[in-house]
C-alpha cells in the first residue's frame, strides 16, 4: 500500500523559507518520480513542482527559482524547499505519485504565510 506523509509546514513570514518533507512507503521510491502539489482555500489543486526518477526537475512558473524539489533515495522522501515565501503561497502541500495507472496522494501540511 502506498503511503506518503507530508511535514514541515508552519507560519512564517512573507520573505521566510521552509523545507517540507514527505515520506514515503510502498513502492520502489528511487524509481518513480515524485511531485508536490497545494491547494489554498477556495481554490483548485495547483501543481507546484516534479522530480523524475532521471532528476530531471520541472517547476510551476509561480514557483521557480524560489523553490526547489529534491529526493533522498537512501530515506525514501522527497523535499521542498521553499524560499522567499509569498502570502499566496499559503495552501495545504501534499507529495503526489503517479504509481499503477493513477495518481497517490497523501496528507498534506499547512504553510501559511503572513505578509
Amino acid at each position: 500500500e502506498v503511503q506518503l506523509q507530508a511535514s514541515g509546514g508552519d507560519l512564517v513570514q512573507a520573505g521566510g523559507f521552509l523545507r517540507l518533507s514527505c515520506a514515503a512507503s510502498g513502492f520502489t521510491f528511487r524509481n518513480y518520480a515524485m511531485s508536490w502539489v497545494r491547494q489554498a482555500p477556495g481554490k483548485q489543486r495547483e501543481w507546484v513542482a516534479r522530480r523524475a526518477s532521471n532528476g530531471y526537475t520541472e517547476y510551476a512558473d509561480s514557483v521557480r527559482g524560489r523553490f526547489a524539489i529534491s529526493k533522498a533515495n537512501a530515506g525514501n522522501t522527497v523535499y521542498l524547499q521553499m524560499n522567499n515565501l509569498k502570502a499566496e503561497d499559503t495552501a495545504v502541500y501534499s507529495c503526489d505519485l503517479y504509481y499503477r495507472g493513477r495518481n497517490h496522494g497523501g496528507q498534506g501540511t499547512q504553510v501559511t504565510v503572513s505578509s
